[in-house]
């Protein structure tokens, strides 16, 4: 049980960094994110929304890796809303 509340807690903090620094049109199409051994994962509803997430993130790849050393690796992929469950 302490990984799964460990996970949601490093997902609502990644959300809420990303919300601080993203479109908020682009924020609301984020499905999921997931943080393991070294590796972002951000899940979006769509492809398209996938490539625009891609460019914005790289906007935003220097300040992610300096303020999370530990991301060595950022990856997006497509989960469509009410596919987690």
């Amino acid at each position: 049980m302490a990984s799964i509340a460990d996970q949601a807690s490093r997902q609502l903090t990644w959300r809420k960094w990303l919300a601080e620094r993203l479109p908020e049109g682009l924020v609301a199409r984020i499905t999921g994110v997931v943080e393991r051994d070294g590796e972002l994962v951000i899940f979006t509803e769509s492809a398209g929304w996938g490539v625009r997430l891609r460019y914005a993130l790289a906007e935003l790849d220097s300040e992610l890796r300096r303020t999370h050393p530990a991301v060595e690796r950022v990856g997006v992929r497509v989960l469509p809303k009410g596919s987690a469950g």
